[in-house]
């Protein structure tokens, strides 16, 4: 299973992005998505997910209000929009998800995409 992102760039602060994740490979379902996030010398950390059916979604406290996941199933696609962003958002994006594939469910990651919001 691939996972690979893109939408990532230059913003000015206040400004707005919009990240995709799209999965392919051989996979029989995509189970939870989730967005992470990981700025210089620091830990890559959670900053939204979305089960399954795209009915549930969970947020970071730092992005609450400011960003939404939301997730295409039929196309195996996930996005995250970005709005009022800011110069602490700074930092390479990973997409991650759970796939069920033939030995059982599994865990992926894309390679990243640069967010880079300057003040």
């Amino acid at each position: 299973v691939q996972l690979v992102e893109s939408g990532g760039g230059l913003v000015q602060a206040g400004g707005s992005l919009r990240l995709s994740c799209a999965a392919s490979g051989s996979t029989f379902s995509i189970g939870v998505m989730g967005w992470y996030r990981q700025a210089p010398g620091k830990q890559r950390v959670l900053v939204a997910t979305i089960s399954m059916s795209g009915g549930s979604t969970n947020y970071a406290d730092s992005v609450k209000g400011r960003f939404t996941i939301s997730r295409d199933i039929a196309k195996n696609t996930m996005y995250l929009q970005m709005n009022n962003l800011k110069p602490e958002d700074t930092a390479v994006y990973f997409c991650n998800a759970d796939a069920l594939v033939a030995g059982g469910w599994d865990n992926y990651w894309g390679q990243g995409t640069q967010v880079t919001v300057s003040s």
